[in-house]
């Protein structure tokens, strides 16, 4: 049976997102297919974004054809809702505003869908003060069983893990090592009884203690481990209360997930299948949930600060999370626009995907060494399978951020022998601790500082403390004879410094010797090049080492006294500002000159239009997220250098970084018109990381 009639739209705001719905929800009901038809175009009725696409505004006229064993009386209520305005009235009428959002993109990707809300707000908080020891001791037993509970829920959640994540299944063991660790237990044990006070508030206090903790951490990726005592505490919390959580299991439609946060436990209930998209309030790209969720290659957006206020339930969302763009309900021609761009970037992105594990070689035929920058051991297999030619900055901090007890030699060793095993005859860059006395999870004694960025940190500290800095040293050495390992220090200022970490190093290797251990005696020793003095005597140091690699992340910040997470100053951090990339080509020329390897291992590594700058910079090897290094390559595989480096000639001589980015653009729009033209991929914009 078939019916077709000519329905007109009269509702003032035409074909939204809320009519489609309704029609979609109405052909859920019956036997029989529907077809639209506006100005030739047909599209089907079932799909809302399909119905949305064909634009029609009040007035329009579209031509309903319905086919099946219900045809005429799934017209008539079809027709009935056109007529009836899809039940809007001039009076309070359903208005959904478009509404545009940004926020730090952490997963590639491009999505349209509707939004579930995840409730993940915090537990709230009832203050009680206890009358005597019976009741404390009672509350300690209610902290004990919330604690006992929380360690079983993570453990199902572990055992659950999808497979995409299955190699960050530690993560969900440090939030149980987080639950015994005593300056969450234990404190909150000893509050409890000695401020007699119940346990939720005991705990809230020492989660409040732990954040001024790690309240002036200027690496983020320290920082953001903050989160993780914070899930852990509200899944305690919740437990307390007695309050269950909304679980991502009962997903049995395709939508974008909406939340305050999101946790690991959270990320390994994920069904890819249903969950199209994530965004939430807070969070950073270095969070262990954003690292998570970005193995689940889905787009998620993190740091929207109040997406769970404007976005309603069942609100229309385009996530870009390619530029951390968010649209809430879109109209009918943005979509149409973004259903462009989504179809034009998987092309890209598949095209991509194939040259991931070619050399990163141009078209004139120079080889450029595209490496990774990561934290866990799980990321090093993630690395591998994008096209990773080796790790270029392995970050070390980890080990002593998870546990009181400091990490001991052998806990090290295996660590590091892990990571040369799975990267195999590839080079490991091994930086050494890189972390503020005040920041470790031990009990060592650390004086408070004002300026812990400025303060003992790094290898300030590691020279301070030797015999911590000998025990890493020792355990690096060690598991150096199962791969290709080589050395670095960071935050070095001056060469006096530097030459003291080698004599420490040295007194290390006499120590193995004497105890009759394997190491590579040759192993090479380099400086992470990222304080401006290190810059302006590059070529002093260059004689003493055997590799620099350049660390813009902290360079710029010092460069330009600028604290990239202070929103009032933020716009001020420029990665082209002319005086951070003459130091960089300072420190390249350097390098050169005395015929030492020089490499970048900085965000604007795995920017699409920062490579065009560091290659004509003189740069030939990069360290970077590991999600960029596909399209690093790609472009890198794309690209005649000699051409590079000559149509950016003279642009050290431009007087602001807004000239550089305008300069470096034209020129690469011409070169590689698919990334830059067609803005598919991010580039970096003046005054953002």
């Amino acid at each position: 049976m078939e019916e077709i009639r000519s329905l007109k739209v009269i509702n003032e705001l035409g074909m939204h997102a809320r009519a489609a719905g309704q029609i979609v929800g109405l052909a859920g009901k019956y036997k029989a297919r529907l077809f639209l038809t506006k100005d030739g175009r047909k599209v089907d009725g079932t799909s809302i974004l399909s119905i949305l696409s064909l634009a029609c505004p009040k007035g329009g006229d579209i031509e309903a054809r319905i086919v099946g064993k219900d045809a005429e009386e799934f017209m008539d209520e079809l027709e009935g809702l056109f007529k009836a305005g899809f039940g809007e009235t001039g009076r309070g009428q359903y208005r959904p505003k478009k509404k545009t959002m940004k926020g730090v993109a952490v997963s590639p990707g491009i999505i349209i869908g509707k939004a579930h809300h995840l409730d993940r707000s915090k537990t709230k908080i009832f203050p009680k003060k206890l009358i005597n020891g019976r009741e404390a001791d009672r509350e300690v037993d209610r902290f004990r069983q919330a604690v006992d509970m929380a360690k079983e829920q993570i453990q199902k959640f572990k055992s659950n893990i999808p497979e995409q994540v299955k190699g960050y299944a530690f993560v969900l063991d440090t939030h149980s090592m987080i639950l015994d660790d005593s300056l969450l237990f234990d404190s909150t044990l000893k509050r409890i009884r000695k401020e007699k006070i119940n346990a939720e508030w005991a705990l809230d206090k020492v989660v409040r203690n732990i954040h001024r903790l790690f309240k002036k951490v200027e690496d983020e990726y320290i920082g953001r481990r903050m989160d993780d005592v914070d899930n852990v505490s509200e899944r305690v919390l919740r437990n307390l209360v007695g309050v269950q959580e909304d679980s991502l299991t009962g997903i049995k439609e395709e939508v974008i997930v909406v939340a305050h946060s999101l946790s690991p436990c959270d990320i390994a209930e994920i069904n890819v299948t249903n969950v199209l998209g994530i965004l939430t309030d807070v969070g950073g790209k270095t969070s262990h949930m954003a690292i998570m969720s970005e193995a689940l290659e889905i787009p998620v957006v993190v740091g929207l600060e109040r997406a769970t206020d404007m976005i309603l339930d069942g609100d229309l969302l385009i996530v870009d999370g390619n530029t951390g763009d968010v649209i809430v309900n879109p109209d009918p021609d943005t979509i149409v626009s973004y259903e462009d761009k989504k179809k034009r970037y998987n092309s890209y992105r598949s095209a991509i995907d194939k040259v991931r594990h070619l050399p990163a070689e141009t078209l004139d035929g120079y080889k450029i060494t595209i490496r990774a920058n990561i934290e866990f051991l799980a990321e090093a297999k993630a690395a591998i399978e994008h096209g990773a030619e080796g790790i270029g900055l392995y970050r070390t901090e980890y080990l002593y951020m998870i546990k009181r007890d400091l990490p001991d030699e052998q806990t090290l060793f295996e660590d590091y022998r892990q990571i040369a095993r799975m990267v195999g005859s590839d080079p490991v860059t091994i930086r050494t601790l890189d972390i503020a006395s005040d920041r470790m999870a031990s009990d060592m004694q650390a004086s408070k500082e004002d300026n812990p960025a400025l303060g003992l940190r790094s290898i300030r500290f590691c020279l301070n403390e030797r015999k911590l800095f000998k025990s890493q040293l020792r355990a690096i050495l060690r598991a150096s004879v199962y791969g290709n390992f080589r050395l670095m220090f960071p935050m070095i200022s001056g060469l006096g410094q530097f030459l003291e970490a080698k004599r420490i190093l040295k007194s290390v290797m006499r120590s193995l010797d004497r105890d009759g251990i394997e190491y590579n005696r040759e192993i090479p020793v380099g400086i992470l090049i990222e304080i401006p003095s290190a810059t302006s005597i590059a070529d002093i140091l260059a004689k003493h080492a055997d590799f620099f690699s350049i660390g813009t992340n902290d360079l710029i910040q010092y460069a330009l006294a600028i604290d990239r997470d202070n929103e009032q100053v933020a716009h001020l951090y420029e990665p082209f500002h002319p005086a951070v990339l003459r130091m960089i080509h300072q420190v390249v020329e350097a390098g050169n000159k005395e015929g030492i390897d020089v490499s970048l291992c900085g965000e604007i590594a795995g920017d699409p239009l920062s490579i065009l700058i560091l290659l004509s910079l003189g740069l030939k090897e990069f360290s970077m997220n590991i999600g960029s290094i596909p399209l690093i390559k790609k472009m890198i595989r794309m690209l005649p250098l000699g051409e590079v480096r000559d149509g950016l000639k003279g642009m050290l001589q431009l007087p602001t970084s807004k000239n550089i980015e305008d300069f470096v653009l034209k020129k690469a729009r011409s070169l590689l018109p698919d990334v830059f033209e067609e803005d598919i991929f991010r580039y970096r914009a003046t005054g953002t990381a």
